[in-house]
């Protein structure tokens, strides 16, 4: 699949690392180009590089940027998310002090809202950047909880992650993005108990 991901930062990173491993066609958009064009020079595959605003080529488009970044993208790129699958990693917290935002629904509900014609899933916003680059934590697959209204758009995010080695949870409904972001913002507030590396993983064991 030909992928945008828009954001350069660690889950950027990280997503493009997953992709690229799963043989996937990569493109990097950030807000400073040298720093895309840097982050594609240290990645292997195929990987280009550009800055946001620029044309989206991939039938996929992941979100890698904070919550508070979401209106700019949705209002650069408007109708150009039509018709591809929209993947929303964000939590929605406050930056500086990581506390929870208080949302009627979900930052994935607002994206579908303010992008009708997108087809959004909410994934990758329960795994840290770390543990997603090396594909696993203590020797286990990582799990990737996916929700959406799109049944296509679910097959395409599973390709995604399954090719790069992750397992993948159906969670059903993109209502139920709440939950994962809900438990997004638990694996965050653990970490300092787990000594605060943020290389933890939230694993479903059956």
């Amino acid at each position: 699949m030909d992928i945008t991901i828009i954001g350069t930062g660690n889950m950027g990173r990280a997503i493009a690392t997953r992709a690229l491993a799963g043989s996937h066609t990569v493109t990097l958009l950030g807000t400073e180009p040298e720093k895309a064009h840097a982050l594609a020079g240290e990645l292997s595959g195929d990987v280009r590089a550009g800055t946001v605003g620029d044309p989206i080529s991939g039938d996929v488009v992941v979100l890698a940027v904070w919550y508070q970044a979401l209106d700019d993208v949705l209002r650069r790129y408007g109708d150009q998310l039509d018709g591809r699958t929209v993947i929303d990693i964000t939590n929605p917290v406050d930056p500086q002090t990581y506390a929870p935002l208080a949302l009627s629904g979900s930052a994935a509900q607002e994206i579908a809202s303010k992008a009708p014609g997108a087809k959004v899933v909410k994934a990758f916003n329960t795994t840290f950047p770390g543990p997603l680059i090396e594909g696993q934590v203590a020797g286990q697959p990582l799990d990737v909880f996916i929700a959406s209204d799109d049944d296509e758009a679910k097959a395409k995010v599973r390709e995604l992650a399954e090719s790069a080695g992750l397992r993948v949870h159906d969670a059903g409904a993109l209502a139920h993005a709440r939950q994962l972001e809900g438990a997004g913002y638990l694996h965050m507030a653990i970490q300092p108990g787990l000594g605060g590396t943020y290389a933890s993983a939230l694993n479903v064991v059956s």
